[in-house]
């Protein structure tokens, strides 16, 4: 795909972020079962359930657009997966394995806002209003699990990791 304007490279991004929420779909499974908290089992279900919810999302910003809904392969979010899937093959303490599964996490997270903050600010510039709005719920929800996984870090897995 040549990439002529903002738009144009709005829908690489956007197609880049589809394969990054796929790729994640599948991931969460792994890191459910190797969690061992109770409490970060439940976050990583939780965010399995939102992560199909912004797949869902993100199809209806292709329809706005009027392009067909397919992705680009995400090799940042393969790199990210398979660090995390590395990590995971170690040999843990449970309670360090939960830490090690948060920071995974939030590198996760912290693609996927950075990613999402990008494209809502080409839609803006592109004046996509209702693309905007789509995008930033997104956003909020990505922004949301971090705080949500570094609350768990900080008042319960890393103080259990620290033992």
């Amino acid at each position: 795909m040549k990439l002529n304007n903002l738009e144009d490279l709005m829908i690489h991004e956007l197609k880049d972020i589809y394969s990054a929420e796929h790729q994640i779909t599948k991931a969460l499974p792994k890191m459910i079962k190797a969690a061992s908290s109770n409490q970060l089992k439940a976050a990583f279900e939780e965010h399995l359930k939102v992560t199909e919810q912004q797949i869902k999302r993100l199809d209806d910003v292709f329809k706005m657009l009027g392009k067909k809904a397919t992705s680009e392969h995400c090799k940042a979010m393969e790199g990210i997966i398979k660090e995390c899937e590395s990590m995971m093959s170690e040999r843990a303490d449970e309670s360090v394995m939960d830490a090690a599964l948060i920071a995974c996490a939030q590198r996760v997270e912290h693609y996927e806002i950075a990613a999402y903050g990008t494209v809502c600010t080409y839609a803006k510039q592109l004046g996509l209003n209702d693309v905007v709005k789509q995008l930033g719920i997104t956003l909020d929800e990505e922004k949301q699990t971090d705080q949500k996984l570094s609350m768990i870090a900080e008042q319960a897995v890393n103080l259990k990791a620290e033992r």
